[in-house]
């Protein structure tokens, strides 16, 4: 009797690592089945990983590496949940009390059109010269701005460039061996690059460039009710994640349409950073002279960061344009962040046509079906109304304001 007892507690001692492992595998294949909902990230690699070595050590070992992983599985499900309270969907009239009597009419329809029932706002900006075509929603467009998410990362990327930091084709250790250059960067709005961008850079370079580029002051000239944004002084403490989260998200910059409008524009011209003006007469329209605010000495690092913005829409974050349009090159960054409940989808874009370019920003905020990519799926129908009405070819041979007349992609500037 003595004997058998000892067998059978032999027996399942030694069956007690086989059945943690069965246990651990099948841990791990929940994890894996979460992480295609939620994107894999660096981290649940790791883990994974680890899993996988622990199903050579000892069965103490595996417990271990399960508990980790349950960890892991708790965490990333409350990111994957986070509560919105605010709507994506507006439910009253957006455009009350806008003046719309200097805009063009075609654009505007446009930009309403695409814009739809979202809750959102939509700039567009001839480049060529500063006026704003179209503003829709200007309670927003004219407010205090919000985080800019992803799409401080021009601002960056400029800034590294200027910098002689990176070329478009520099390699960035991400760890290990692990690299990424700028135009996948951009493409693909990869966090970490742009953190390592900017502890290299340091926050007051980041911050120079930044306002530079016109952040934190008024982007508009005698545009009534607009408020500048905020780019602050100090930079985000480090147990929040410093100068790369300000790099990587825009974690304590608070941003205006305008400013990001005036930005692109300054991109798509070949630098030069006009004063925003919001004609509110046709005779206004007319009479028009544009207003330079600075010369940005950008021109010869433009067509490194080009490249970036025209793949993001190629095959990046705002592929989902092209669904709707994809008659023309388009280049653009998008945006996705959340704050207290709301979450903002940013994308900022030209379009480079045969006749010249057109700025357009597209602001989004509510809750789970807002993000980057939605804003660059309504950016489509907005180029593509604008295609159809013929708005490029018809500005062009009339010659009226609103044309824009700035040279294509890669022509001398």
């Amino acid at each position: 009797m003595k004997r058998f007892v000892l067998s059978l507690l032999l027996t399942t001692a030694l069956a007690a690592p086989s059945l943690l492992l069965a246990a651990s595998t099948t841990t791990a294949h929940r994890t894996v089945r979460h992480h295609a909902r939620v994107h894999e990230s660096a981290a649940a690699s790791r883990h994974m990983a680890t899993l996988q070595h622990s199903q050579r050590v000892t069965g103490a070992h595996l417990a271990s590496a399960t508990l980790t992983t349950s960890r892991y599985v708790r965490h990333t499900r409350h990111h994957y949940y986070e509560r919105f309270t605010a709507s994506s969907f507006a439910n009253s009239d957006l455009t009350a009390g806008d003046i719309t009597a200097g805009e063009d009419p075609v654009v505007r329809q446009a930009a309403l059109d695409a814009l739809g029932d979202m809750n959102g706002t939509v700039v567009a900006i001839d480049p060529s010269n500063g006026r704003i075509l179209a503003m829709v929603n200007q309670k927003l467009a004219l407010s205090s701005g919000a985080e800019p998410c992803s799409t401080i990362k021009l601002s960056v990327a400029l800034s590294a460039l200027q910098e002689g930091i990176i070329t478009k084709e520099t390699p960035v250790n991400l760890g290990g061996s692990y690299h990424l250059n700028l135009t996948e960067a951009l493409a693909h709005s990869n966090n970490l690059y742009f953190e390592t961008l900017g502890r290299r850079l340091g926050f007051e370079r980041v911050r120079h460039y930044a306002t530079e580029f016109g952040l934190g002051e008024l982007a508009g000239y005698n545009i009534a009710g607009e408020q500048p944004g905020v780019y602050p002084e100090e930079p985000l403490a480090e147990n929040l994640g410093g100068v790369g989260r300000m790099c990587s998200f825009g974690e304590g910059i608070s941003m205006t349409p305008l400013q990001l409008g005036a930005m692109v524009a300054a991109i798509a011209n070949g630098g030069t950073l006009y004063y925003l003006q919001h004609p509110t007469t046709p005779s206004e329209a007319l009479s028009m002279e544009p207003r330079i605010k600075r010369t940005l000495d950008i021109a010869n690092i433009l067509p490194e960061i080009q490249d970036g913005m025209h793949a993001a829409v190629q095959y990046g974050t705002a592929r989902s344009l092209r669904a709707n349009f994809n008659e023309f090159p388009v280049l653009g960054k998008t945006g996705t962040c959340s704050n207290d409940g709301t979450r903002f989808g940013w994308f900022a874009s030209y379009a480079d046509t045969q006749y010249g370019r057109i700025v357009a920003v597209f602001f989004l905020e509510g809750g789970r079906p807002t993000f980057g990519p939605k804003a660059a799926e309504l950016t489509g129908v907005f180029y593509r109304d604008l295609w159809t009405s013929s708005y490029f070819a018809a500005k062009q041979s009339t010659d009226t304001p609103g044309a824009t007349t700035a040279p294509a992609v890669g022509a001398p500037q």
